[in-house]
């Protein structure tokens, strides 16, 4: 006689990427830990060489100690609290944050929304449908930058260089425009300035634009692009 018996399940419990916290001394081998949350840590004396770390959550976190040769930071946030390796240049590694060489980057609706990228070189990127809310991007150069649908609701954006970008239905509501010159760019059509702060010197050059632009309808914010700019 014989017996049988059914596997229902089997299961491993696996650590994700995004669950990884800093490697011991003793770690083997190329590191992954992508997407995971580092804020705020004291790394020490650690070698991440060759780690995969993009998507990272960086702010705050020092790692002047650490070793990073081939790295793949690809998309890690940082911010003006994170402590680099001396002569570690974190401005072309692919990363997020103030100053970042950034040109060209497919950022397609990436969630942006709180960074600091002050400064940031975003000239050409592809950021259609990003969530830029409360970003920081004074000063950020976005010169041929495709903003299309992107959310810049409250951002601050003092200085920040718009030539030739499409901005085709982007949400300026509540953003800070001081010194800020739209009249180059590519397209405006069905962006709402709502609520934008230091609108009043750009308003004349907005209403200026062809009609095609300033009666386009935001199926987002429910009103064209004129009437955000007369409201």
């Amino acid at each position: 006689m014989t017996s049988a018996f059914t596997i229902t399940s089997l299961s491993f419990e696996r650590t994700t990427p995004e669950q990884q916290k800093p490697p011991g001394a003793n770690q083997e081998g190329p590191f992954d830990a992508r997407g995971a949350d580092w804020r705020n840590l004291q790394l020490g004396e650690i070698d991440l060489s060759r780690a995969r770390l993009c998507r990272i959550d960086l702010r705050g976190v020092d790692l002047q100690s650490c070793r990073l040769e081939g790295t793949d930071l690809r998309l890690a946030r940082y911010d003006s609290h994170t402590i680099w390796p001396e002569g570690f240049d974190y401005r072309s590694c692919g990363a997020i944050g103030p100053q970042a060489k950034l040109n060209g980057a497919f950022l397609n609706s990436a969630d942006l929304s709180g960074m600091n990228l002050e400064g940031a070189s975003l000239m050409g990127a592809y950021l259609s449908g990003a969530n830029l809310s409360g970003a920081c991007l004074r000063g950020a150069r976005l010169a041929g930058a495709d903003l299309r649908y992107a959310l810049l609701r409250g951002a601050l954006c003092e200085g920040t260089r718009f030539m030739n970008c499409q901005l085709d239905y982007v949400d300026f509501r509540c953003a800070e425009l001081n010194n800020v010159d739209l009249s180059g760019a590519g397209s405006i059509r069905g962006a709402d300035f709502s609520g934008a702060i230091y609108l009043d010197g750009l308003r004349a050059s907005l209403l200026g634009r062809p009609f095609q632009e300033l009666d386009c309808w935001n199926p987002l914010t429910r009103r064209t692009t004129r009437e955000s700019l007369d409201g």
